[in-house]
């Protein structure tokens, strides 16, 4: 039997020796490393500025503080998202109010979001920003987003955790451009098991040198300058506190490792993409599942492969087909339990499942499947095919039945109760 983990980290020996030439180097925390790391990656991904930090999450909360959220404002939030997205904005015990998604590929439903913007006005809420999310590496809405943004005054704040990289065009003819370089502000997550790693980090990217200054500053306790140029010839002593900030700072040692991974996301990118083609080929047969697609003038990142179980087919649920994958030696996940059914924001604002139905509907039926650079033939052949041993043994009869046959079946059955019953 084969073990085949849900996601393992694509390291290579460059990485290592950066590591070790960080560690003799004596220079461990935020230095020059870190800022190669910055200048290449908005270099890459076409931004103007890139502040290096621990974390997508510190990435959010610094995007909101530099565009002025403050208590009581509102900002419009998907529900099928990872916890970062809306607790940052409860960070400003500001609220997130939160959206539906779409069935093609679980994003954020634009036109459900702007009627949740024209209820929350009318309650006389201040509604100061938008976060959208690209789920799984599908890049969403962008010009729906856009529009949106622009008719109700909002900042764009782009998650973008799972697209380093993604591309999209707004149409055939138009040209390829990074996913978050039309959002005042977009964030990226380098964790463990995205498609470019530091181990944990993230980074801020964008156009206006304004919020760039302020996130850099705000990223390290409000200190006025450069910290680790306190400690070189080009730097001083002295330095104020301007703010009340964070400790959010990137190390050299991850960026060491980050600028190996950087050079190398459009082979990494690359090689997820030759992953989930080969599902759909393994897997594009089986009725009782559906599969992830690429929209059309997009470059999905696959970060994810999620597959959703045609549950009306099948006589198990979602958590036994997980448990019988366990047990084939199989890791997989679930992206993920929509906020508004979490206990948090269901007390909090007093949800129901049904309030936000696509995403309540889609939740039991998904599977985020194994899916990362170094994953062999072997393997991925041995999770479609445990996936297909599984399904095949447990699909209700009516589901295997062809449709005439069925048809003629029920005809039967309804003729046989007919003449059963007295006039």
């Amino acid at each position: 039997m084969l073990t085949v983990p849900f996601h393992k980290p694509s390291i290579g020996l460059e990485e290592i020796d950066e590591v070790v030439d960080t560690l003799k180097g004596g220079w461990l925390t935020t230095g020059p490393k870190t800022k190669k790391f910055e200048t290449e990656f908005a270099r890459y991904l076409g931004h103007q500025h890139a502040v290096a930090v621990n974390s997508c999450t510190a990435a959010l909360h610094l995007a909101l503080e530099a565009i002025g959220l403050e208590a009581g404002m509102s900002v419009v939030v998907p529900t099928m998202t990872f916890a970062a997205t809306a607790e940052v904005v409860r960070y400003f015990n500001a609220k997130p109010i939160l959206v539906d998604c779409q069935a093609t590929d679980f994003n954020m439903d634009v036109a459900d979001a702007e009627l949740r913007i024209q209820t929350a006005l009318t309650r006389g809420e201040k509604v100061t920003a938008i976060i959208p999310v690209h789920y799984g590496g599908q890049v969403g809405d962008v010009a729906g987003v856009a529009t949106l943004a622009q008719r109700y005054n909002l900042k764009i704040i782009e998650d973008a955790a799972h697209c380093c990289p993604a591309f999209y065009r707004l149409d055939a003819n138009a040209p390829w451009q990074s996913v978050g370089t039309a959002a005042d502000i977009s964030c990226y997550s380098f964790y463990a098991n995205k498609t470019i790693t530091t181990g944990e980090g993230g980074m801020a990217c964008t156009n206006r040198i304004d919020y760039a200054d302020r996130m850099r500053t705000m990223s390290l306790h409000g200190i006025s300058k450069d910290a680790w140029k306190r400690f070189t010839s080009e730097g001083s002593w002295y330095y104020e506190i301007i703010a009340p900030g964070f400790k959010y700072n990137l190390t050299d040692i991850a960026s060491g490792i980050g600028l190996h991974q950087l050079r190398k996301a459009d082979l990494l990118r690359h090689q997820r993409m030759q992953l989930a083609n080969r599902y759909a080929e393994l897997l594009g047969a089986v009725d009782e599942l559906i599969l992830p697609t690429e929209h059309p003038n997009r470059n999905h990142s696959w970060h994810l492969y999620v597959i959703r179980l045609k549950l009306e087919q099948l006589t198990l649920d979602r958590g036994e087909i997980i448990s019988e994958l366990k047990k084939a030696g199989i890791g997989t996940s679930v992206h993920w339990l929509p906020l508004h059914m979490h206990p948090y924001y269901r007390d909090t604002y007093g949800f129901q499942s049904e309030d936000l139905p696509q995403a309540a509907r889609l939740y039991p039926e998904i599977i985020s499947l194994p899916i990362f650079p170094g994953m062999t033939g072997p393997e991925i052949e041995y999770v479609c095919d445990q996936l297909k041993r599984i399904i095949a043994g447990h699909v209700k009869a009516s589901a295997k039945m062809p449709l005439p046959k069925l048809q003629e079946t029920i005809t039967g059955n309804l003729q046989s109760i007919t003449s059963g019953c007295k006039p």
